[in-house]
């Protein structure tokens, strides 16, 4: 069931493009029917995107000790 906002929108939507003409509505369709095919695809990959994991040969102690050793500090002047 949709909610008051999504019923709202799609008629704000509906009166925006109800002055096109028939070409331009035939190709807003062809392009929302694109879109329902690749957000099916990608929600799965998107919500373990979100995680930010990556996959590595190396351990995650070998990991955080080639970060650890890749820092480099610099030395602050301090102007009195």
């Amino acid at each position: 069931m949709m909610t008051f906002t999504e019923k709202n929108i799609i008629e704000n939507y509906y009166r925006l493009f109800e002055s096109l003409n028939s070409t331009s509505k035939i190709e807003l369709i062809e392009r929302l029917k694109k879109s329902l095919k690749v957000e099916t695809k990608s929600k799965e990959s998107d919500f373990y995107k979100s995680f930010g994991a990556f996959s590595d040969e190396k351990s995650s102690d070998e990991i955080i000790s080639d970060l650890k050793l890749s820092r480099k500090f610099r030395e602050k002047e301090i102007n009195f």
